[in-house]
């Protein structure tokens, strides 16, 4: 089954249920269903083919939805790209993954880096909501009086000084506003659905290559474990950004596979959350540490009426053990952890939501998955009985490789008796119950509030500095986002700058998530036996 079968199967079921609450405006599942099948035949009329590839640049809105289920109707194959990228990071992901198309919102951030990418790229074709549309009425009219005096205020560079011009042309409105037409024929075990991007300790993100069958099962794997007895009544808390693989499958894919809704937000805040919470009587909240942290620092979470709250599930990073406790003991509600990566499609294992549970855990397996622990030092061998090894997975949701990257995909999967594993960088143990923890990370990720960053994208902005000579970036331990970037630099002999100055040009040019917490100038950083920069052992010494 594809992921726009589950959707249609969710509006035969009660085409006129809700599926997406927005801002005080609903959205059924027959008209999310509707407005997706106009987008597949804009995209169609437009010359987009089957296994093209069609970018979102959107925050949690609407669109964001008819637009991802749309473009897998007409055969395309979904970008997502994080609203947090700047117009670098964008455009190299638009090349990469040659994205011809690209959906984005009339917010002046995202639509000023999407218009520059649209001009000095390959991307052909631009296509922007309006927020104001998507609103309800008073809400609208607030919203498009405010938009008008953030336009006149912002100093535009060429490719957005035509703002109007840009949005007559490429109108998300008029784009959706001719007939359905019949869904391409997608073959679910072969045709390729989402390329989701991700990265390790070197070079750039890599696209993993998720196919209908393993993203629509996955979501079938979360939803099967739902204690619930009529999911379709169920509201979920849409907090999660859709872009992140987390988000794509525990939130958007698994409602649409229960039936049932989302109180979305376009982005976290606790404010919010803890109202939409009250006004819709969320039953379930995915979310990452941060946000959990952050709802009990607010001053209104005790006047809040969580009562409707079955369960809460957190990924993304690990869970501090005093911010568990902690929620829980002021909430009342259940908190559980799962795990997951952008190569499972989302999700591998997951506490029970009922009964036993254990803390500290990433839970058991979900429904089909398979794992093996492999030695840390030999990954052809299993790791000793006993002993802590490699996590490594087997199951329909794994990814089929890395796009345009064989020799990437080849490094992370091992062969064992004739089942192909995932090798996923950490270091895990299982009891006897089946319950896993990571106990240690091989990988250099940095996971900041459940992003990940990764060092050497942010190493090879700083090296663009004409002042730096090298760099070495590590996560720090943070008390709210988990971990932070922080950078150690050499300065080159005439250089005559500041470590506040450094820490200011280079934030500038990296996503919000990528920002450096400090940056600490040395005479010397420590270097390998064969004189490598030395990751390991600076974060050795610093921590």
């Amino acid at each position: 089954m594809t992921l726009p079968d589950l959707l249609e199967r969710a509006v035969r079921r009660n085409p006129g249920a809700p599926f997406l609450h927005f801002m005080g405006r609903t959205y059924s599942y027959r008209a999310i269903f509707m407005s997706a099948q106009r987008f597949a035949a804009g995209l169609r009329e437009m010359g987009i083919e089957k296994g093209d590839r069609v970018g979102l640049f959107l925050p949690n809105v609407p669109i964001y939805a008819s637009a991802y289920y749309g473009a897998m109707m007409a055969g395309a194959v979904v970008v997502n790209f994080s609203p947090l990228y700047s117009v670098e990071e964008l455009a190299w992901q638009v090349e990469d993954s040659g994205t011809r198309a690209l959906v984005t919102v009339d917010v002046p951030e995202l639509y000023g880096t999407a218009a520059k990418v649209l001009k000095t790229s390959t991307l052909e074709t631009l296509v922007v909501g309006a927020l104001a549309h998507m609103l309800p009425p008073l809400k609208s009219i607030a919203y498009r009086l405010f938009k008008r005096k953030q336009i006149a205020n912002v100093a535009w560079d060429e490719a957005t000084r035509h703002w109007s011009d840009v949005l007559g042309e490429w109108d998300w409105d008029a784009w959706v506003d001719g007939e359905p037409h019949s869904p391409a024929r997608i073959d679910e075990q072969d045709d390729l659905a989402l390329l989701q991007y991700t990265g390790g300790t070197t070079g750039r993100p890599k696209g993993a290559m998720l196919g209908h069958r393993q993203l629509s099962l996955n979501a079938q794997q979360v939803a099967a474990i739902n204690p619930f007895e009529d999911p379709s009544r169920e509201v979920f808390v849409g907090a999660l950004p859709f872009f992140h693989v987390f988000a794509n499958t525990a939130l958007l894919n698994h409602a649409v596979a229960a039936g049932a809704s989302i109180a979305m937000v376009p982005r976290f805040d606790a404010t919010q959350v803890l109202g939409l919470i009250e006004k819709h009587g969320a039953t379930g909240f995915p979310g990452v540490p941060t946000m959990f942290q952050a709802l009990l620092d607010h001053p209104k979470l005790k006047k809040t009426d969580l009562s409707s709250l079955k369960v809460c599930i957190s990924g993304g990073a690990p869970m501090p053990g005093p911010v568990h406790e902690r929620f829980e003991a002021e909430t009342g509600v259940r908190l559980v952890e799962g795990y997951g990566l952008t190569e499972s499609a989302g999700v591998v294992s997951v506490n029970p939501y009922e009964g036993n549970r254990k803390r500290g855990t990433i839970g058991q397996l979900v429904a089909g998955t398979e794992i093996v622990l492999l030695d840390k030092e030999e990954p052809a061998k299993l790791a000793p009985e006993g002993e802590p090894g490699e996590l490594a997975i087997h199951g329909p949701q794994v990814m089929r490789g890395y796009w345009n990257r064989p020799d990437a995909a080849a490094d992370v999967f091992v062969e064992r008796d004739g089942k192909r594993y995932l090798r996923t960088g950490d270091v895990a143990t299982m009891d006897e119950d089946g319950f896993l923890a990571i106990v240690d990370r091989i990988k250099d990720m940095i996971s900041v509030g459940g992003f990940k960053v990764f060092p050497s994208q942010v190493e090879d902005v700083m090296l663009g500095h004409e002042a730096v000579k090298e760099v070495l970036v590590i996560g720090v331990p943070d008390e709210y986002r988990g971990e932070a970037p922080r950078a150690y630099v050499t300065l080159k002999d005439d250089a005559d700058i500041g470590a506040d100055a450094l820490r200011g040009w280079l934030n500038d040019r990296v996503g919000k998530h990528e920002r450096v917490e400090k940056i600490v100038i040395r005479e010397e950083l420590p270097r390998t036996i064969i004189g490598k920069l030395d990751r390991k052992a600076l974060r050795a010494e610093v921590l």
